[in-house]
């Protein structure tokens, strides 16, 4: 009888330590999941303002057919991508997209001075810096999620229960990873 009690505690500690590790990880790619649904909220409100800020340039901006076209076909991709790594391509091609518009409004005085236009403007700028927060949010809890399925003992967990490491939301394009160089 006590020698089955030895054997039965030291194994219910490994069971319990088992399911801890497991749950953890639960956790940790649900916060994963959270975050990423933060950023897809978050895209969701730029996406509803860009046709806006289309239709006002627009008024102002008739031969730059060209931009607003572009503009609007980035926003479209970029709203029917799911996976982390194509909506980074999206969303690279919607910001370059993206300031090409706001370009525009250097040449056009009066567009540049209407208050609708810089509303939205300023509600898109609101959007991105709530992005940017949400983005670090998500490559936070990738990070962490990622530690816990690669440390050990964790690792044989994850492996036996099919945990994959997520992907960072991560900036592709090398030329908005160097810092610009200014010369007067």
């Amino acid at each position: 009888m006590a020698v089955l009690l030895y054997l039965f505690i030291p194994l219910a500690i490994l069971i319990l330590y088992a399911i801890s590790i497991y749950n953890a990880l639960i956790k940790n790619r649900n916060l994963v999941e959270e975050a990423w649904s933060v950023i897809d909220v978050m895209l969701k409100k730029r996406y509803d303002l860009i046709p806006n800020l289309v239709e006002t340039v627009k008024g102002y901006a008739t031969h730059e057919k060209e931009t607003l076209q572009n503009v609007i076909e980035a926003r479209n991709q970029a709203v029917n991508t799911k996976d982390v790594e194509h909506k980074q391509i999206a969303e690279q091609t919607l910001n370059h997209a993206m300031m090409n518009l706001f370009a525009l409004s250097e040449n056009y005085p009066d567009l540049k001075a209407n208050t609708n236009f810089q509303q939205l403007q300023s509600d898109l700028t609101d959007i991105e810096t709530d992005i940017e927060k949400s983005r670090r949010y998500y490559n936070g809890t990738v990070r962490e999620y990622n530690i816990k399925i690669e440390i050990f003992p964790n690792n044989m967990i994850a492996n036996m229960y099919g945990f994959q490491k997520s992907k960072f939301f991560e900036i592709e394009n090398q030329e908005e990873k160097t810092t610009p160089q200014v010369k007067f």
